[in-house]
């Protein structure tokens, strides 16, 4: 289905997202600014202070700092949006129609596989680095957007789905590695919770239960059975977006995911994300310590593996896709569109802050979050760089 031919709502639906994420996107940016102004201040020890000021019952593992209330709680509700979102696109979006979905689907792959390559290769014998891999893997979908609405605005919309359906798919790959890499602990029956409660609200969700006095209480105690299996607690938000409901009854305006992605999405954009920025990209920065981003392996992996490998890992895999025929470029974009938006993909910034959380601790998080602000910093400036040109083609080809 073209995007001429999807129904008005879907059509709809996408640009209010696009909206609210590219606002998003300005927010997480103020966020990210405030963090480092205030972490290289004279303030900077009450930063500290407040991020790991520890909060909640040590009951099931809950009496968790601030910071990682942030980085487990809040980025949950970014995760579920992000699930309710690829499920649309999945059942009634640009996706569901398997030639177009494919080549978003393949280039999230190559832009995942590519970057943790080229990392291994550059960090190859570095400390952590058999963890760190995985930090270029991801793109961030807030930022993404924001670069792209506020600089291409004349490029046609199926640039915007193929970089949103990239980006979510990308996420949600990124959310996998998490679960599987970073899974220390395993508790078995916290886990078997777990499972029943995502049951029950896919149950639930089949035979059309609606009122949020089931659903809110099961949505947290399927957070905390999570976050107690041992299971990155973001797992949570994945799970029960991919399970709701995105078709409507006959009689009914909306669907569930589309209702929750209404009531949600504002908050996950401009609230969630951003106060996980705050508490994330709060990373002091001296000479020295900027010196180390460009001297160690480490952090040396994770920027080249976000700048150079998202760029070869999403062009190439959908240049090799097209010419096997089976994928087709979006259409209305050339394959300088296709470079543009490749660029925009070493955008790694949140998902990447939360993997180099995980996989490292001490110096080696903080440069290697560095190396992320820098990288993401980079791919934004020069995506938009090539994106304002490819703007201003479009606008004549559109006269």
């Amino acid at each position: 289905m073209t995007e001429a031919r999807r129904p008005a709502k879907a059509v709809a639906e996408f640009a209010r997202y696009l909206r609210t994420e590219t606002t998003g996107g300005i927010i997480l940016l103020v966020a990210t600014a405030l963090a480092l102004i205030w972490a290289n201040s004279p303030l900077g020890d009450i930063y500290q202070t407040v991020r790991d000021f520890q909060v909640g019952p040590h009951l099931l593992h809950l009496n968790l700092s601030l910071g990682d209330w942030a980085k487990d709680g809040l980025l949950a509700i970014f995760f579920f949006v992000a699930g309710l979102e690829l499920k649309r696109e999945l059942v009634v979006g640009e996706l569901s129609e398997p030639k177009r979905a494919a080549l978003p689907v393949i280039a999230a792959i190559g832009g995942m596989v590519v970057p943790a390559v080229v990392a291994l290769g550059v960090g190859w014998g570095s400390p952590g680095i058999d963890r760190a891999w995985a930090i270029p893997v991801a793109t961030d979908i807030a930022f993404a957007l924001g670069v792209l609405a506020l600089t291409a605005s004349n490029l046609p919309s199926s640039a915007r789905v193929f970089l949103l359906s990239l980006a979510v798919v990308d996420d949600l790959g990124a959310i996998l590695v998490i679960a599987i890499l970073f899974t220390a602990s395993f508790d078995l029956v916290a886990a078997g919770v777990a499972v029943l409660a995502l049951l029950l609200y896919a149950w639930l969700q089949h035979r059309r239960v609606r009122t949020p006095w089931i659903y809110v209480p099961l949505a947290l105690i399927t957070w905390v059975a999570v976050h107690s299996a041992g299971i990155h607690a973001t797992i949570a938000g994945v799970a029960l977006g991919l399970l709701t409901r995105v078709r409507p009854d006959a009689g009914e305006e909306h669907a569930p995911a589309i209702r929750l992605e209404h009531r949600l999405q504002p908050w996950s954009a401009a609230v969630a994300v951003p106060l996980f920025a705050l508490f994330a990209a709060g990373i002091k920065i001296s000479g020295g310590s900027l010196g180390e981003v460009f001297t160690t392996a480490l952090p040396l992996a994770v920027m080249i593996g976000l700048i150079g490998g998202k760029v070869i890992g999403i062009f190439g895999a959908s240049a090799l896709a097209v010419w096997l025929k089976i994928a087709e470029r979006p259409r209305g974009m050339s394959w300088r569109d296709v470079g543009a938006l490749s660029l925009l993909g070493g955008v790694g910034f949140t998902v990447s802050l939360l993997i180099a959380d995980l996989a490292l601790t001490g110096e080696a998080s903080e440069l290697a979050k560095t190396a992320v602000l820098i990288a993401s910093g980079v791919a934004s400036l020069g995506a938009a760089a090539v994106l304002v040109h490819r703007n201003r083609v479009h606008a004549r080809l559109d006269d």
